[in-house]
């Protein structure tokens, strides 16, 4: 596209533009990678340095690639681009362009600000502190993965504990749905109502909600004790139908027995996996395995239904 057509404005570099770099671009003699242009306003996101280098190379045209998004974007890409290569922003304009975005993004996570600027999500959790005091924030934020989670989950982990001890065998699913907090929160809730602790760690807690939910934890804890004394005797069902010739000497029966194996085998060691694994990993690692429970509840279903229908058959063929 046409040079003179650009707009060259909005830079996320407080400092301007870098002549030694324009020069040493220009001089390289190799061919300038595309630019980043915002169509409907001809702006140029990403390659302001190889635009200049082009001018000082005689040349009227460069080849370019078009962003159709929205005019609050074009900062974000412009901002994304120059952290990952050619001359990287300085920590002072990734700060700056952190600022910015609290501003036109506030409902984004600290992650997410974090990801976008290439600073650490602790710098960026400080400066949004510090910024924020006084002012109104969104009661809820969106990270990386494009869910909307609340900022302060407190409210929503006493809602969870209310479910649980009104529903102990609500799944996770279903608690997390209506207490407006993700899967991983609503087993971490039913995990500490089980010990018997509060489901909002360290106890930030008014006292009066305090007392509210020790009194869910004592209920749900003598509900889900006396589940637990009815469940089945897993290891047991297990060691069955490991020897089971039908399955020992099938595919798909040895690959079921390896799944559950590797279930038993975790189980056992839940303390020492708990304690191993990444912190970075953990909310991941527990949405996987809510998923996954999900699923083999689901399938476990199937199969009754299956059986059942199997029954059914034989006994309308014997009659």
């Amino acid at each position: 596209m046409s040079i003179d057509s650009l707009v060259i404005t909005d830079s996320p570099r407080l400092q301007g533009e870098d002549s030694e770099h324009i020069q040493m671009i220009a001089e390289t003699g190799e061919d300038l990678p595309p630019i980043w242009v915002h169509q409907p306003s001809r702006k140029v996101i990403d390659g302001v340095h190889r635009v200049r280098a082009a001018v000082i190379r005689g040349m009227t045209e460069i080849d370019a690639r078009f962003f159709h998004g929205s005019e609050a974007d074009v900062f974000l890409l412009s901002v994304s681009a120059n952290i990952k290569h050619g001359l990287p922003l300085s920590q002072d304009d990734r700060v700056a362009a952190a600022r910015r975005v609290f501003t036109t993004h506030p409902e984004w996570s600290d992650r997410m600000v974090a990801s976008l600027t290439g600073l650490s999500p602790r710098r960026v959790a400080a400066m949004r502190s510090q910024i924020a005091q006084g002012a109104p924030q969104p009661s809820r934020r969106i990270g990386r993965d494009g869910r909307s989670r609340p900022v302060d989950s407190a409210q929503g982990r006493q809602r969870a504990a209310e479910i649980i001890s009104q529903n102990p065998t609500a799944s996770l699913r279903q608690i997390a749905r209506a207490a407006g907090i993700s899967p991983a929160t609503a087993a971490d809730v039913r995990n500490r109502l089980d010990r018997g602790d509060l489901p909002v760690p360290q106890g930030a807690l008014p006292e009066e909600a305090r007392e509210k939910i020790l009194t869910a934890t004592s209920s749900a804890g003598r509900r889900n004790g006396k589940d637990r004394a009815a469940e089945p005797d897993l290891t047991s069902i297990f060691d069955r139908l490991r020897r089971d010739p039908s399955l020992r000497f099938s595919e798909t029966g040895r690959s079921l027995l390896r799944m559950f194996d590797a279930v038993r085998v975790a189980l056992r060691e839940q303390e020492e996996v708990l304690q191993s694994l990444p912190p970075h990993c953990r909310t991941t690692m527990a949405e996987l395995s809510c998923g996954y429970a999900q699923v083999l509840q689901t399938f476990g279903e199937e199969l009754k239904v299956a059986q059942q229908a199997k029954a059914e058959l034989s006994r309308a063929s014997a009659s």
